[in-house]
């Protein structure tokens, strides 16, 4: 059950020209796309970068200084994943660049994606013409006002989030000379895919691959357009063997299925899936509790029409807002009080507001009875199987 760690004992001595980037290397940069570098990494607008040994090292510095929660993420191993990096040949060196990063609770959006040049830091910007850029785009962070623009992919043809990922693709296009590869995990490979979809013509050209990592889907008008026709082919999506997320939405390209060592929800995490010594490792097909949680949940958002799905987004937003819950750092840390504060926010929403939430779960309930025979099936077929030998 080899994770990203004992690929990095393996192949952190090797620099890219040695042994080439694969999607081990890309689940990796996904998951530094999770970090807030502030001050660290330069703007967008800006003709510099920094090596990730270096920025690294900044970043502990600010972690163990006075700015400390603000700086950590929600994924507890990656202290350790960044120290492995900053040390390791394979990635020290690499030059980061075009960092961006902001919240708009007005506009409901939570954007933020880094480059990533995988040569030697110090050619900096000269060295870029290569074959050996890459841009990330990161998933949805901890805040609740970011896994509320998720939930509103459901009903909208286009969330801000997804139009800042074109804007910042054809913005870094012009930075960089050659070909370009784009990826991300969970919401960051959805704005990967959106942005190589969206983008014009010209810059379309020079997208090489397209990885994402159990990203949600797309509505079907976004899959039937020409621009997503031009790139499918190029994408190169992964999912664990129990996806919930990325299996939301439609796709209209192919998974790749994959092995990992924790169970349910908890196969979203990155530092869960397995690795060889240049792949991940795949597995023949979905578990048949994503299959029926899948059908279950596309059956959900297929019974309510978009009025009904943003009244429900709107009003269980409101509901957490009402608590003064702003992430689900807040969530964990205070659990209890937390909870507490959700259900007396229930109680003081006027009356349509609670049926609207009342009726909508009675509905994702009743999808799930319809559904459960998935799973019923399944366990007789198990049964039988086991009576056979």
């Amino acid at each position: 059950m080899a994770n990203i760690f004992d690929y990095l004992f393996w192949r952190g001595d090797l620099d890219f020209n040695t042994s080439h980037f694969n999607p081990v290397d890309n689940i990796i940069f996904s998951q530094l796309a999770y970090l807030t570098l502030d001050n660290i990494v330069p703007g967008l607008d800006d003709n510099d970068g920094i090596c990730i040994d270096l920025a690294i090292r900044q970043y502990n510095e600010k972690l163990n200084g006075s700015e400390g929660i603000q700086l950590t993420s929600f994924f507890k191993d990656d202290p350790k994943l960044i120290n492995a990096l900053a040390k390791s040949r394979r990635f020290g060196k690499c030059f980061l660049f075009g960092y961006v990063n902001h919240i708009d609770t007005n506009r409901e959006t939570q954007f933020a994606a880094i480059s990533i040049h995988i040569d030697s830091a110090q050619k900096g910007f000269a060295g870029r013409e290569e074959n050996n850029n890459y841009i990330i785009y990161r998933g949805t962070d901890s805040s609740i006002i970011g896994w509320k623009e998720n939930f509103n992919m459901s009903f909208k043809d286009a969330i801000p989030a997804q139009l800042e990922a074109v804007n910042y693709l054809e913005n870094m296009a012009l930075k960089i000379k050659g070909p370009l590869h784009l990826c991300g995990h969970s919401k960051g490979g959805n704005l990967a895919i959106y942005a190589a979809a969206n983008c014009s013509k010209k810059v379309q050209s020079r997208i090489v691959e397209i990885f994402s990592n159990d990203a949600p889907g797309f509505h079907k008008n976004i899959i039937s357009s020409e621009g997503f026709n031009a790139i499918k082919d190029r994408i190169r999506s992964y999912v664990p063997q129990e996806s919930i997320i990325g299996m939301v939405l439609e796709h209209g390209y192919d998974n790749i299925i994959i092995k990992s060592s924790q169970n349910g929800l908890m196969q979203h995490d990155l530092y869960s899936w397995e690795v060889t010594h240049n792949d991940l490792v795949h597995v023949e097909k979905l578990a048949i509790s994503s299959k029926y949680i899948n059908d279950t949940l596309r059956e959900w958002l297929e019974h309510l029409d978009n009025t009904g799905k943003e009244q429900f987004i709107e009003a269980m937003y409101h509901v957490l807002s009402s608590a003064d819950i702003k992430s689900l750092y807040d969530l964990e840390v205070s659990w209890f009080p937390s909870a507490c504060r959700i259900i007396k926010s229930l109680s003081n929403i006027d009356a349509p507001t609670q049926k609207l939430i009342r009726k909508i779960f009675a509905e994702l309930l009743r999808s799930a009875g319809k559904n459960i025979d998935t799973l019923l099936n399944n366990e007789d077929n198990r049964i039988n199987n086991l009576g056979k030998k």
